[in-house]
């Protein structure tokens, strides 16, 4: 087993560019937090002699949690699940939650990574997105947790509207004041039913502008490569020895069990997800019935759920191994559907390996799902 992943679905306000699940009502945290620890129980058999090779707190915003809250559900996977030698424990975590005593409670109980959304040093920007916090609290924050922990990661948005090229490399240049390990940076997503999809409409905020996006994720790339990171997968940076073990696991196609309302899970052959509502989840969890649709995945669906991880790694797809697990059929599809790429100069084979180039990073999934193979026929 990769790992297991718990979704905390509380967040103080509603930033405006995101469609996770949550809720702002934090009056059942505490209901949450029990259920989850139940559903650990009702799936242990699931995983039944398989390492836990990382625990990721996501969400929502896994920081509101209390010490005594986190200590509760670690303390219930470690009674029950088999642990490797030496897991990576993530917290996701907002910068006005966490504060000196709070980071020396969260690294007390075997937390030894966090992964702290900062998204922006500009203050304008983070009132555009409704984030909670403030600059000055993202500065604060970083500079007491790298006096406690190592393997700090922290998520930046690019393609803001209004934001120039300057003001980005303003963003990168700022990092290097606290000599961060990792980086996660994703570009601004305009999703259905959001407040900024909303105020786009309304003229209120400018829509995003995709070259301004393309250019600002070009000088990044270039920028933390030269600063000795790892572009390993399309939306994330690391140094050697702290690319992300969890999320890692998600490209590399391993198993992992998702916990609480929303959260994910896939066993190889199997995708489920837990129902997207909190009352309905913890009635589904109390009454000892699973809270999740499943789905069986095809043939098709695995090989094209490869071809979209595989291209967004710097690994990309092994064809040798698409071979093996699909035929030999599927491998001459997807470098037919690939040649016109490859002349174009964003995809390449290299060690028998199907991966994009410099030049393809910026679109891969547009291009991922050309590769897809629709049916067999």
């Amino acid at each position: 087993m990769s790992g297991i992943y718990i979704h905390i679905p509380f967040c103080k306000q509603a930033c405006h560019y995101c469609d996770f699940h949550f809720s702002t009502n934090l009056n059942r945290q505490q209901e949450i937090v029990d259920a989850l620890i139940k559903e650990l129980s009702l799936r242990k058999s699931e995983f039944s002699g398989v390492q836990v090779e990382s625990i990721y707190f996501g969400g929502g915003t896994p920081s509101l949690l209390t010490p005594q809250q986190a200590r509760a559900v670690l303390d219930h996977i470690y009674t029950n699940f088999e642990m490797s030698q030496d897991p990576e424990i993530t917290l996701e975590a907002n910068p006005d939650d966490l504060n000196a005593q709070k980071i020396k409670d969260f690294s007390t109980l075997g937390i030894n990574r966090l992964s702290i959304g900062i998204q922006s040093f500009f203050e304008a920007d983070l009132q555009l997105m409704n984030r909670s916090h403030t600059v000055h609290q993202s500065i604060e924050c970083l500079d007491q947790a790298r006096k406690v922990f190592d393997n700090i990661s922290i998520d930046l948005i690019y393609g803001i509207p209004g934001r120039s090229l300057r003001d980005w490399k303003s963003n990168i240049v700022s990092l290097a004041r606290w000599d961060l390990p990792h980086i996660s940076s994703y570009a601004l997503t305009v999703e259905p039913k959001t407040v900024l999809a909303h105020q786009i409409k309304q003229g209120i905020v400018s829509d995003v502008d995709d070259i301004a996006a393309h250019a600002q994720f070009e000088y990044m790339v270039e920028a933390l490569e030269a600063d000795g990171f790892d572009h390993y997968e399309i939306s994330n940076f690391g140094k050697p020895g702290y690319y992300s073990r969890n999320n890692t696991a998600y490209w590399l196609g391993k198993p992992y069990m998702g916990i609480g309302p929303s959260a994910h899970s896939y066993n190889g052959k199997e995708r489920s997800w837990n129902v997207r509502n909190n009352k309905k989840y913890l009635d589904a969890i109390n009454n000892n019935t699973s809270p999740a649709s499943v789905e069986k995945l095809s043939k098709v669906d695995r090989y094209n759920e490869k071809v979209m991880t595989g291209l967004r790694t710097q690994w990309g797809i092994n064809l040798a191994t698409i071979t093996e697990e699909f035929g030999a059929q599927f491998k001459a599809y997807a470098l037919e559907q690939a040649e016109p790429h490859i002349a174009r100069g964003v995809l390449k084979v290299e060690d028998q390996c199907l991966m994009s180039t410099a030049n393809g990073k910026f679109l891969i999934d547009g291009i991922a799902s050309e590769l897809f193979m629709i049916n067999l026929g």
